[in-house]
C-alpha cells in the first residue's frame, strides 16, 4: 500500500478541480494547470478533495499511484500559493539585477551574463546578492533556479558563487606552507 497514494488531496478555498478521463485540470487564483495520469490509476473527485486509486496491484500501478497523487498535490499548491526558490550570491563584485525581463549577473567573468527568464516564471532581485524565482510549476521553478546556479556554483575554498538560501557548502582547507 502506498502511504502517499492513500491520502486524498484536499482542495483549498478558491481552487476547483475538473476530471475528464485521465486528465485533471485544477484552477485557482494564480491560474490553471493540468496533468494527464497514466492508465494505471483512477482519478476520483470527492467532496472538496481528489482521490487517486490504483487499477490493480501490479508494480507499475503501485508506482504510478503515489506519483500521480504527488503530481495532483503539486498542481493544487501551484495554483493556490505557488512555488518559490531563493538564491544567494557570495563573492566580491558578484551581483544580480533585473534588466527589463532579463536577469543581469556580474559573476567575475570578463562580461556580464544575461539570463533570459522563461515564460511561466517570475525572477526578481530584491537585493544585489539575492535572487527569487517564483511560479506555478514546481519543476520549472527548480530548473530555472538550477540554471541560474549553474553559472557559478559555490566553490569549496572561499565559498564564492551562487547557492540556494540555507545551503551548506562544504569548505576545504587551502594549501599549507
Amino acid at each position: 500500500m502506498s502511504r502517499i497514494g492513500k491520502k486524498p488531496v484536499e482542495l483549498p478555498k478558491g481552487v476547483t478541480a475538473e476530471i475528464k478521463g485521465q486528465t485533471i485540470e485544477v484552477k485557482g487564483p494564480k491560474g490553471a494547470r493540468s496533468f494527464t495520469a497514466t492508465d494505471d490509476v483512477d482519478l476520483v473527485l470527492e467532496e472538496g478533495s481528489v482521490a487517486v486509486k490504483p487499477r490493480g496491484s501490479s508494480k507499475r500501478a503501485r508506482q504510478q499511484w503515489g506519483m500521480t497523487r504527488s503530481m495532483v498535490e503539486n498542481l493544487t499548491v501551484g495554483v493556490s500559493t505557488g512555488f518559490k526558490k531563493e538564491l544567494e550570491i557570495q563573492g566580491v563584485g558578484y551581483r544580480a539585477n533585473m534588466q527589463g525581463k532579463d536577469l543581469k549577473l556580474a559573476l567575475g567573468y570578463s562580461h556580464d551574463v544575461i539570463f533570459e527568464v522563461p515564460e511561466g516564471v517570475t525572477v526578481s532581485a530584491p537585493k544585489q546578492t539575492e535572487i527569487v524565482v517564483e511560479g506555478m510549476d514546481q519543476q520549472l521553478v527548480g530548473q530555472v533556479a538550477a540554471n541560474i546556479r549553474e553559472w557559478r556554483k559555490p566553490e569549496p575554498y572561499k565559498g564564492k558563487g551562487i547557492r540556494y538560501k540555507g545551503e551548506f557548502v562544504f569548505r576545504k582547507e587551502g594549501k599549507k606552507k
